[in-house]
């Protein structure tokens, strides 16, 4: 299983914060990794709310279909992922400070199938690709 956890501080109040997160579709702003990210479901985002993300994942496309499995706002919401390669569920909570926010992004990655076998490598690529989603939060969640 590989796992990414990073916070990272925003100078937007918490139920700003909250709500652009909560839209998963906005994740291809800044997530390099996500080549494209839609909504599925009609009306407001909230639990059960589903997304359709394209990721790109050493060089392939991997399609990847997230639902909000826990809704709490703006404290924390909750999306997973479930294909035959891959298993990601992916946490983010909110804690309000003096300047803003501080967004906590929690990741992790089980996989399944044949990928069990390359683990180890996936683990390590799922820390750069962390890292650079890291850069593109830092970017929005402060524009």
């Amino acid at each position: 299983m590989a796992r990414y956890r990073t916070t990272v501080s925003s100078k937007w109040d918490v139920a700003t914060a909250f709500d652009y997160m909560s839209d998963f579709s906005n994740s291809a702003t800044w997530d390099p990794g996500v080549a494209s990210a839609q909504t599925l479901s009609a009306g407001v985002v909230g639990l059960g709310t589903t997304f359709e993300l394209v990721t790109t994942f050493n060089g392939r496309s991997l399609p990847l279909t997230y639902e909000i499995t826990a809704f709490d706002p703006p404290r924390r919401v909750v999306l997973r992922a479930e294909s035959s390669k891959v298993v990601s569920i992916d946490e983010v909570t909110f804690t309000p400070t003096a300047n803003g926010t501080d967004v906590t992004y929690d990741a992790l990655l089980r996989t399944r199938g044949s990928f069990r076998l390359a683990a180890p490598v996936i683990a390590l690529l799922f820390k750069g690709i962390g890292d650079r989603a890291k850069a593109g939060l830092e970017r929005e969640l402060n524009r």
